[in-house]
């Protein structure tokens, strides 16, 4: 929660009950910056970490980020519902 306050960092949570993301468990993360092509996809799976750099790969990890912020809570209500999740347990 403290480190989503920061500028530099963005968390936004997609709940379970989203339509589309029915089985999506995988943890990823999208580093960018000002030259695209050396941004870098860092993809967690069952067999293991996988840093993704190839112009293909990016494409297709792009639309997906963009299909997954689409339908992620804003960062505010992201804080919330960790809030109230963490009251929970």
């Amino acid at each position: 929660m403290e480190e989503s306050e920061r500028e530099n960092i963005t968390v936004r949570v997609v709940p379970f009950d989203t339509d589309h993301f029915a089985g999506a468990s995988a943890a990823m993360m999208h580093v960018g910056g000002p030259l695209p092509r050396l941004d870098t996809v860092l993809r967690d799976s069952p067999s293991g970490t996988a840093f993704l750099d190839a112009e293909s790969q990016l494409d297709r990890f792009r639309k997906l980020f963009r299909k997954v912020e689409k339908a992620a809570l804003d960062p505010a209500r992201t804080r919330d519902f960790i809030h109230n999740l963490a009251k929970e347990l």
